[in-house]
């Protein structure tokens, strides 16, 4: 069967089976600020789950199934072997509040005995344990054994048979997996199916949920493997197109630096040269980057955007581990979009921009990696042993830490980690001593400060609520603003947020600096450029340029210094506008203070 047959026999058995079908939700969870991306094919119907919104009312049914788009960096440094993907789909059907246990094990069960006629002998299941804080499962335990008789079952603990909460907080329950033995004797989960009966809350403690919900996972990419007869994902019409693309691009390479040939005849020994790995590696990472983009995220240093910069740049390092000549990413993706592009039109509707962003994502990184590889090259040369010192790299050239784990671990080396640790905290150490006599400095950049906020607040208004802020550099006489936006701006745009500042200057506005939670902050509409780490923080600062407890034209969560009124800037000037990256544009500014 092909995958997309697959598909359909999925959805056509749950439709017959009386689910409603619901299409997949983005990469980019909407309302839940608990994760940065959708991990799990339950994400969007958290709602109804917790008893907040009614399915029935939303999608005339309870009983619902989807094909799920998903995200996930937690095994990321196991990507490159048979079975670990960032990107993945996950094949899902959910009771919310109707059906449970019993009928959710016939249901799985039917499903990949009798429609997928996969053969049972192959399948045992595991249940919960139980533990301190959750009973075992003998509920499921006993359906299973009297749903099919003779069926093994083991039984694990919280790690492998308790699932969730997706965040810090929210449903989860004890599960049950079935796990398939390929003929190699190669163990894999197949399909988790999850009963959400408990809500944990920010103390760890769970109490039982009013309704009780149903809640399957069953990877794609897995589920078709077995299908197909395959031992590995790659292997599948997936990823098999986009695996024979990078193939291509080594095969045409000079001089493949991690075996005599790009591929030895023999798997293992395809292995351990490190060959197949970096291919693997490239092929799932630009698969998750066409998609992530697609869903609006772009390259950035911080939150999802930097999930994404990390993956486009550790494909570009293995290209490099191949020894693949010049820019290359473009190829494997246009793979993805022939591959998926029926499935998911979202990416044929995006294609112009997911190429450009990665197209400029790898020429900009192209550079730092040339420098940073004749560099990491001689430190090579002159290590003794087998520990790397990553330090010089990092501070230097600005070389990230996992990549220059992923070379050394190519020429059979390791990073000093606890070195490098050290010498990064003693770098911290001198720059807080260098803040602590900075203070005159930061009264100069506190007028370019408050002008950065302004502008931010100016071009959501002139360009639209969409513009988020991608980054800031202030110094005593000027500052950098890069933003999210897709096109340059136009003169006209310009000169209406240059004259919004200085309007908003000559109002002599107050700058009101306040202590509150991050729930309070998100409550009152305040942006959060750095959330993830203000998910730390009990007590964070937040300045509201105008009325805080009335109209404002600026509300950021931010820790920098700051005039007083905004009388204080002066006058406001853009000193030019840029590209920064695709998706992303950049405004050099400043306040002229008298």
């Amino acid at each position: 069967m092909t995958h997309r047959e697959i598909r359909k026999k999925f959805f056509d058995y749950f439709v017959a089976q009386g689910h409603t079908l619901v299409p997949s939700s983005s990469l980019v969870p909407s309302g839940d600020r608990s994760v940065l991306l959708t991990t799990a094919g339950m994400q969007q119907f958290k709602p109804y789950f917790l008893g907040e919104a009614d399915a029935l009312a939303d999608f005339g049914n309870r009983r619902l199934a989807s094909i799920q788009k998903c995200f996930r960096t937690s095994d990321i440094d196991e990507v490159g072997d048979e079975h670990h993907h960032t990107f993945f789909e996950m094949l899902g059907n959910f009771s919310i509040g109707g059906y449970f246990k019993e009928q959710a094990i016939l249901l799985a069960w039917n499903f990949l005995t009798k429609e997928l006629r996969l053969d049972q002998k192959r399948m045992f299941v595991t249940v919960f344990a139980g533990d301190s804080d959750i009973p075992e499962d003998d509920e499921a335990r006993r359906i299973w054994e009297r749903t099919v008789p003779g069926i093994k079952v083991r039984e694990f603990g919280r790690k492998e048979n308790f699932w969730g909460p997706p965040g810090d907080t929210g449903p989860c329950g004890p599960c049950s997996e079935i796990h398939y033995i390929l003929p190699s004797g190669l163990e894999v989960e197949l399909w988790n199916l999850v009963f959400t009966e408990y809500f944990r809350d920010e103390a760890g403690k769970y109490h039982p949920l009013e309704q009780k919900n149903i809640d399957t996972g069953m990877g794609f990419e897995r589920l078709v493997m077995i299908l197909q007869g395959k031992e590995e994902a790659y292997e599948t019409d997936l990823l098999a197109p986009v695996m024979e693309e990078v193939r291509r691009l080594e095969v045409v390479s000079s001089r493949p630096t991690c075996s005599a040939a790009p591929y030895p005849a023999n798997k293992k020994a395809s292995e351990s040269s490190g060959c197949l790995r970096s291919s693997r590696i490239i092929v799932d990472h630009i698969r998750g980057a066409v998609f992530l983009i697609a869903d609006g995220v772009r390259p950035l240093n911080v939150g999802r955007g930097y999930v994404l910069r990390r993956i486009i740049r550790r494909a570009i390092l293995h290209g490099k581990i191949l020894d693949i000549n010049g820019y290359f990413l473009l190829e494997p993706a246009k793979k993805i979009l022939e591959v998926y592009g029926e499935i998911y039109p979202e990416l044929i509707n995006r294609e112009k921009e997911i190429m450009e962003t990665i197209g400029d994502e790898e020429q900009q990184f192209g550079r730092t990696l040339d420098k940073g590889l004749r560099q990491l090259e001689k430190v090579f040369q002159r290590t003794r042993g087998r520990l790397v010192d990553a330090f010089a790299l990092y501070d230097t050239y600005g070389f990230p830490l996992e990549l220059t784990r992923e070379l050394a671990r190519s020429r059979g080396l390791e990073v000093d980690e606890k070195t490098f640790e050290r010498k990064l905290e003693e770098q911290r150490e001198r720059a807080r001593a260098a803040q602590k006599e900075g203070t005159a400095a930061k009264e100069l950049i506190a007028p370019q400060h408050t002008a950065a906020h302004l502008l931010n607040a100016a071009l959501k208004a002139v360009l639209g609520l969409q513009v988020r802020q991608a980054g800031q550099h202030l110094e005593a006489g000027k500052f950098r603003h890069d933003f999210t936006f897709g096109r340059k701006l136009t003169d006209g745009e310009l000169k209406k947020v240059e004259a919004l500042v200085n309007r908003w200057i000559r109002d002599d506005l107050p700058v009101i600096k306040e202590a509150v939670t991050l729930e309070e902050a998100k409550e009152r509409g305040a942006e959060a450029v750095f959330v993830e780490k203000y998910k730390e923080v009990d007590n964070l600062t937040m300045y509201c340029i105008g009325d805080s407890k009335g109209k404002s034209c600026s509300m950021e969560l931010c820790a920098g210094p700051h005039a007083a009124r905004t009388s204080e800037l002066g006058h406001f000037e853009i000193i030019r506008e840029e590209a920064a990256g695709a998706g992303v544009r950049r405004i050099y500014g400043r306040a002229v203070v008298d």
